[in-house]
């Protein structure tokens, strides 16, 4: 019987990768969108026509209400929720004293809330079974801080405590949290920043690249198989060199 993995902010970018790479393992996949509906049907058909039995399903994860509807369609449509990863995340620049109320309150909802809201849903069948991986998404910047993104790094930061805590919390049931931190990736959330400004992320990085959305996602795949079986509670960083 395949397994199940629910990916959060799955439309696009590392999501989207993640998505490809569980259903080429065989896995059912749960698509999580909030805005970018098109681009996760788009998702859903691709993956259909490889076999992949796959389902995408709008929830905008800082709302718990919508959050407990996707899981319940997931569960319904597949009887169980093996894998999590928490994905779903935006990105902003701004001088703290630039920061409004609503642009802090939306980062922490989104990026850290939202881990909180998803998980808390899908753990009480993980417990049930004595078994689940969740691998929530955090970024370099969540271990370093980013200047201009002290609400995005607080939110990250927030995300890596959050797992640590978990995985000891939940641990003894079975279930291991893990924490992918990538380096800078060459994502849609990225688009923002100038070609100066890559060229001078790119120069910093040993490696002498960004990296892409599927080098992440690879990760997050091995985070989620028995071959980490003896991982949780830890904070991997795909990152060129970039932090080390």
């Amino acid at each position: 019987m395949s397994k199940t993995v629910l990916i959060t902010g799955a439309s696009q970018g590392i999501g989207s990768a993640a998505a490809i790479v569980f259903a080429d393992k065989g896995y059912n996949v749960v698509i999580n969108y909030n805005n970018s509906e098109t681009k996760a049907k788009m998702l859903q058909q691709s993956l259909a026509k490889t076999g992949c039995k796959c389902l995408a399903v709008g929830a905008n994860v800082a709302y718990p209400g919508e959050v407990n509807n996707m899981v319940k369609q997931a569960e319904y449509a597949f009887g169980g929720i093996d894998v999590l990863v928490n994905n779903a995340g935006i990105s902003s620049f701004n001088l703290i004293q630039d920061i409004s109320d609503a642009e802090w309150n939306d980062m922490v909802s989104v990026n850290l809330t939202g881990v909180f809201n998803t998980t808390r849903a899908v753990i009480p069948q993980m417990i049930h079974k004595k078994e689940g991986a969740i691998i929530n998404v955090s970024s370099i910047w969540g271990i370093t801080g980013g200047a201009m993104e002290t609400h995005y790094s607080a939110a990250k930061a927030g995300v890596i405590g959050f797992t640590k805590a978990l995985a000891k919390e939940v641990g003894p049931s079975g279930i291991r949290v893990n924490c992918v931190a990538p380096g800078v990736i060459e994502t849609n959330m990225n688009s923002n920043l100038t070609l100066e400004d890559m060229r001078r992320l790119t120069d910093d990085t040993p490696l002498g690249r960004l990296g892409s959305p599927f080098e992440v996602a690879t990760t997050i795949y091995y985070l989620a198989t028995e071959d980490a079986s003896f991982i949780t509670g830890q904070v991997i960083s795909p990152n060129g060199g970039f932090v080390i």
